[in-house]
């Protein structure tokens, strides 16, 4: 077996990659001999990639520095910025790309080494620079990648023994290069070398090390070494060569908390030694101000390791994070020496200081606002917060709104037409708690602290609202939430609502009921299923929602975003009226909440699931390409035949299937102006968006283009049982027909796809997106495909998905 020459030091290599991927390095390059390096007023038009069939050519694109201006969603030659530069004399749009033959031959290099990266050892890159207009170049890289090298065996030289023989050996086979074991440390491997899979072994390596004692290795301690079989030189041996140093322990722990107001005056202290606190002879040194208004205990609480203990840096970035969720203080400084530098190894213990800082307790904030609906309006609001109420962290949020809306006679009449006029004033108020803790508690506190559930919110909510409305009032709204929210890792977090409920009371007037009697008849499905969407009811959800996500949640330009839920609702109340209320019979429905009014309240029983998935993919340096796809189905149960209509699915509006206001598509082809039954049980959506990057840092925005494709839709579910004699009791005897038109079938669903298609305009900040969308329905359910030219307007913040 024979060396490389040069030996492959893999933090080297990947150091090299990174310095030429940002113009730090030049060296010369064998196949750009005789390139003059001065610059031209050519403007390079095209560029070419040839011979490259393992890598694709937008990756190259990517890769080197040499470019033609940005094209117009990746379209080749297509660069309407430079074209308005021209026409406007070099006043407006993008500058051209003059060619500049040093880049030429940087890049080069910059492929050589992203090739040798990916196992392309023997890779060779020259380039052709062709003017094929006058002032317009091409310039082509050709590459001939030759044979991919193979890694053949890994082995780990040095790696350290543990008193448990089954950590070192569970490490080995987690690892995603090792195959079948050689030896104790040897693996067979097979797998085409790859510099950023070894980096990642590298990193496993010193993650591993650091958690299991190891405190002081770091990347120069972990080298890979890569060595060519001496019968076939495509074949690799890696060895990993280890210098792990010293065991180390935690050392005593210090933290400090202070008030906002300097300067700062540590009067209270505690020490902690012993089990469970601490191990050894070692110590937790707490002190505080008492303006802080915080108790001890919610300080050590917080602390995931044991000073007296073996080193682990998981435990200790854990806690970091751990300070930082309480949400009521801050981190001014976090480290393993007091001096704040590096840790000092040549001792056996390794010490952590913390310097806390809460912020400001109370705080009151107010709003005033104006309102239009059917008259003129105003109202107000007032929310007072604390972000440490017991001394643990707790957070208490109570606020209050009212408003006012005054209707003249004239307005009424128009809207409502009676005999008896006059004028009204709609009046509502609301009234709301919060109260979080940021820990899992009862009876889930069993799971707090534990792997992946250091970082866990129980909060608890509780409103009460009234209001009179045109056709009904509202005498009560009563909500309560009962929600854990954990975040597992940076990717993965989970929200489970144990208890979510809604008690709404409600009084439909007569003109209410007289009017759904003159449109529909009397005792008509209409009438009865939309008087009990508007009944008195009671809802109850169980839900947990699982989320996964990887991209920039503002900036949406990579990545992926995902998000699924189940829950069940309707448990509680049915539980209440078969048990309690009335344990003999099952009446459907429960008395008013504490007799506030004579109304019985119903609820219905159902399961609902969702599935979101979204992903974005970068086609340029300024221009994204991204789609989403969503289902959902909610299935009553029971003597139940539909949902409560909160909870049922809707379709339309910017943030959905754009051309369609809010509301106004679905279900299945019937006509908004048909719809009777509002919301439908089953719902499917895709949505496609492209966005280029045409102006940047105009008012301190970049501007984008966009253009979107939308479509979806929701219909009934199955369980809806709209029968013949409904349909004869309907005022024109065509309720069956009307109706089924929005029943989900699996022959006919497809057809009932609305698509909406068009341009949009987003003004990126950096924390903000405004978005502006011009839409037309490209297939408008009523008017068919292409048949309605009328353009829709739409106004959002944030992106669309």
């Amino acid at each position: 077996m024979k060396t490389l020459s040069p030996f492959y030091r893999l933090s080297i290599s990947v150091a090299c990659i990174f310095l030429l991927q940002f113009g730090f390095l030049s060296p010369e390059n064998t196949f750009a001999q005789g390139i003059d390096s001065t610059n031209t007023e050519d403007v390079v038009r095209r560029v070419r990639f040839s011979g490259n069939n393992y890598v694709k050519s937008r990756t190259l694109e990517n890769l080197v520095r040499t470019r033609t201006n940005r094209e117009f969603l990746g379209i080749p030659r297509f660069t309407p910025w430079y074209f308005i530069w021209r026409i406007s004399n070099g006043g407006l749009g993008e500058d051209p790309q003059y060619l500049n033959r040093q880049t030429v031959i940087n890049d080069m290099d910059r492929i050589s080494l992203y090739y040798e990266s990916l196992g392309f050892l023997n890779v060779t890159v020259d380039t052709t620079i062709v003017e094929y207009r006058k002032d317009k170049i091409e310039v082509s890289f050709i590459i001939d990648e030759g044979p991919a090298s193979r890694i053949q065996t890994i082995s780990y030289s040095g790696f350290p023994g543990f008193d448990n023989p089954e950590l070192k050996r569970r490490f080995f086979i987690q690892s995603p290069l090792t195959g079948r074991a050689l030896s104790d440390s040897s693996y067979r491997v097979n797998r085409q070398y790859n510099t950023q899979e070894l980096k990642n072994e590298q990193l496993r390596i010193i993650s591993f090390l650091k958690n299991n004692g190891h405190a002081s290795v770091d990347r120069d301690s972990v080298i890979a070494f890569v060595k060519q079989d001496s019968a076939n030189t495509l074949l690799l041996d890696v060895q990993f060569n280890i210098d792990p140093g010293p065991v180390y322990k935690f050392g005593d722990l210090e933290v400090k908390l202070a008030d906002p107001v300097q300067p700062d005056n540590y009067s209270q202290f505690d020490t902690l030694s012993g089990p469970p606190f601490t191990a050894d002879t070692n110590k937790i040194y707490l002190s505080k101000e008492p303006e802080t208004d915080t108790r001890f205990s919610l300080l050590s609480d917080q602390i995931l390791f044991t000073p007296g203990e073996t080193y682990n840096e998981e435990l200790y970035l854990q806690t970091i994070k751990e300070f930082q969720n309480l949400g009521m203080l801050n981190i001014q400084r976090f480290g393993q020496n007091k001096d704040g530098v590096r840790p000092d190894f040549t001792k056996e213990e390794i010490p952590v200081y913390f310097d806390l800082e809460t912020i400001i307790k109370h705080s009151i904030s107010t709003e005033l606002f104006g309102m239009k609906r059917y008259g003129f309006g105003t109202g107000f609001g007032v929310d007072y917060s604390n972000n440490n109420v017991f001394g643990k962290a707790e957070r208490l949020t109570i606020g209050a709104n009212a408003s006012f809306e005054f209707v003249n006679a004239a307005t009424l009449e128009e809207i409502a037409p009676s005999d008896t006029v006059q004028s009204s004033l709609f009046r509502s108020y609301e009234v709301r708690t919060e109260y979080s803790i940021p820990r899992i508690a009862f009876p889930f506190s069993f799971l707090d602290n534990t792997r992946y559930f250091t970082s866990g919110l129980t909060r608890y909510s509780l409103s009460y609202s009234r209001s009179d409305q045109l056709y009904f009032d509202i005498n009560s709204d009563v909500r309560f939430n009962y929600q854990y929210e954990v975040q597992h890792n940076n990717r993965f977090s989970s929200f489970f609502d144990l208890i979510e409920l809604d008690i709404v009371d409600t009084d439909p007037s007569s003109e209410f009921t007289n009017n759904l009697i003159d449109e529909f008849g009397q005792n008509s499905l209409e009438y009865i299923r939309i008087l009990q969407d508007f009944e008195p009811q009671v809802s109850s959800v169980i839900r947990y929602t699982f989320r996964s996500q990887n991209t920039n949640l503002i900036k949406r330009n990579y990545g992926y975003f995902s998000e699924y839920s189940v829950s069940a609702g309707g448990n509680i109340p049915y539980a209440l009226d078969r048990f309690v209320i009335t344990p003999d019979t099952l009446e459907g429905n429960l008395p008013s909440l504490l007799g506030l009014s004579d109304n019985n309240l119903t609820y219905s029983r159902y399961v609902k699931l969702t599935a979101d998935y979204r992903k974005y993919y970068p086609i340029s340096n300024s221009a994204v390409f991204g789609w989403r796809l969503f289902g959902g189905i909610a299935h009553p149960y029971g003597k139940n035949e539909t949902i409560p209509l909160n909870r049922r699915f809707f379709a339309g509006g910017s943030n959905d299937i754009r051309g369609w206001a809010p509301f106004q598509l679905g279900p299945g082809k019937i006509a908004p102006e048909d719809v009777t039954i509002n919301g439908g049980e089953i719902k499917l959506a895709a949505f496609t968006e492209a966005r280029q990057i045409f102006l940047r840092d105009l008012i301190g925005a970049n501007w984008h283009a966009a253009w979107f494709v939308d479509a979806g839709n929701i219909w009934y579910g199955p369980r809806n049982d709209f029968n013949s004699q409904d349909a004869s009791s309907s005022s024109d005897g065509s309720l069956e027909d009307e109706l089924e038109r929005g029943r989900f079938k699996f022959d006919t669903f497809y057809k009932q796809i609305a698509v909406g298609s068009g341009l949009g305009l987003r003004l990126d900040w950096e924390y903000v997106v405004v978005r502006f969308d011009f839409a037309f329905r490209a297939h408008d359910l009523q008017e068919g495909w292409f048949n309605n030219r009328k353009l829709y307007f739409s106004f959002g913040i944030g992106h669309s998905f």
